[in-house]
């Protein structure tokens, strides 16, 4: 019983004020107050097996997937880099995997000074007033952004501003979570180079537009280089400027948000900070503010005192609670740790790494690849396809190639500018090792695409799962592992 004591030390932040859990509920159980219908009739159909059994099973699925521990992982637009295992060690420490959210304050200093700690990093890295890290992940980080965007306009009685701007190279969450903050999305036009059109921007400013949203360096891996005069005119017309977060790593250390003339921005702590990334989660997309936003931010917050003790406040001008308390933890810990192990004289150092590496490969392959926009890019950039269109190999048949190689796949077929997009980014943690030889790979892939492009077409030929039949798998997809065992 000692172990349930600890969790229901405080039910509530005033005490538990005379309530006590029957001693004797946890010893019987609660069954009587589960409904009859929810209740099995027979046993659960589940396989008799021994633990050796289990751990070897779940052993080898584990050599069989592909993460950042086995191998490189160039997607474009994702900074898959390598998360240091000292993060996970912090984040699995029992000091705080023993805590429960309703515990009273007094009680959880420590979890409540990283909380602080970490929102006060955030905003000094984007020059911005203050952070929230209740937000789950990026597009729910980008939702509540737009929410305060949106209450920011009602709360000054501007409630024409519906619609919001958005480029035709942004990331699809940007469009998505405009809509389902209630806001109409306007489309403005990117040049050649991939930059928005400033020219097409000015006629979309009038006072119906809300604010606009923006990638930058932009999912070319571009640097808008013309942003604040963006700022500029966003702000003249009465709007605000939303910074998708989701490509800050080239720019960590070096470059801030606030200083380009950002209002909101979302950060992805399982991207930029170097925390478990993929498989859908775990997640994390602290939203911050320019200084005269912050009683918008979503509530909780964590505050300080002038004692230096911390404190969780309920703001009666928020826009209300996003998330069910604080956020992800675990994930904050290891962000936390990312931060404090690189600290100033380091973390300046992730963004020109991360630009060099991508740099490196794009100019050792345009002689193979279609670069459709030359220059400089920051940490990712875009090939439109092998550079030889005779071979018939596409974008696709290069990606399932490659995994005969044991390299992940870069992402492919975005953004949408390219009919052949192969976006490739290599973040600043792979050694230069590790980029010639995906290069000479890319190079070798080139090479079978002109002599022997069967070879290429038909890939992958060496893993486990051979090429698949997507018309069908999509039409047809088998969801029911007996089904799959069943056709062998």
């Amino acid at each position: 019983m000692k172990y349930y004591d600890k969790l229901i030390f405080e039910l509530s932040r005033e005490g538990r004020k005379g309530y006590e859990l029957p001693a004797n509920e946890f010893a019987k159980g609660s069954l009587d107050a589960i409904p009859a219908d929810l209740m099995r009739r027979e046993p659960a159909d589940l396989p008799e097996v021994s633990e050796l059994d289990v751990v070897r099973h779940y052993t080898n699925l584990s050599v069989k997937n592909f993460g950042v521990d086995t191998g490189f992982y160039p997607l474009g637009s994702c900074t898959m880099k390598y998360n240091p295992k000292i993060n996970e060690e912090v984040a699995a420490m029992s000091a705080f995997t023993g805590l429960h959210p309703m515990q009273d304050e007094k009680t959880v200093q420590g979890a409540l000074e990283v909380y602080y700690n970490l929102q006060e990093a955030l905003a000094e890295l984007a020059g911005l007033g203050e952070f929230t890290l209740n937000p789950y992940a990026g597009a729910h980080g980008e939702l509540t952004g737009l929410m305060i965007m949106r209450a920011y306009h009602a709360m000054r009685g501007d409630d024409r501003r519906r619609k919001v701007i958005v480029p035709n190279s942004a990331h699809g969450t940007n469009p998505a979570s405009a809509m389902v903050a209630g806001l109409e999305v306007v489309e403005v036009k990117s040049k050649p180079n991939g930059s928005i059109d400033v020219e097409d921007l000015k006629p979309l400013l009038n006072d119906e537009i809300a604010g606009i949203m923006m990638t930058n360096p932009n999912t070319l891996g571009m640097f808008e280089t013309e942003i604040l005069e963006i700022a500029q005119l966003v702000h003249e017309a009465g709007g605000l400027l939303y910074y998708d977060g989701a490509n800050l790593n080239p720019l960590l250390g070096k470059v801030r948000p606030g200083d380009m003339g950002f209002d909101i921005m979302h950060i992805n702590l399982h991207k930029t900070f170097s925390t478990p990334h993929g498989g859908g989660g775990p997640g994390s997309g602290p939203v911050g503010v320019r200084k005269g936003l912050e009683d918008l931010l979503p509530n909780p917050r964590v505050k300080k005192e002038a004692d230096g003790t911390f404190r969780i406040e309920w703001g009666k001008d928020s826009l209300g609670s996003i998330s069910a308390y604080l956020g992800n933890f675990g994930v904050m810990l290891k962000a936390y740790a990312y931060i404090l192990t690189l600290g100033k004289e380091n973390i300046k150092n992730v963004g020109p790494m991360a630009t060099l590496n991508a740099n490196y490969i794009k100019e050792s392959l345009k002689d193979d690849y279609l670069l459709p926009i030359s220059g400089v890019c920051k940490h990712e950039f875009v090939f439109d396809g092998l550079k030889d269109k005779s071979t018939g190999v596409t974008t696709l048949n290069v990606a399932k190639r490659l995994l005969d190689y044991g390299f992940h796949a870069p992402t492919i077929y975005f953004p949408l500018l390219f009919h052949e997009s192969m976006m490739i980014e290599p973040t600043e943690t792979e050694s230069l090792e590790t980029l010639d030889e995906f290069i000479e790979v890319m190079h070798k892939v080139a090479k079978e695409a002109r002599e022997t492009p069967d070879d290429v077409k038909n890939a992958p030929l060496t893993t486990l799962v051979r090429k698949l039949d997507e018309t069908t798998a999509a039409k047809n997809p088998i969801l029911n592992y007996k089904t799959l065992k069943a056709q062998g």
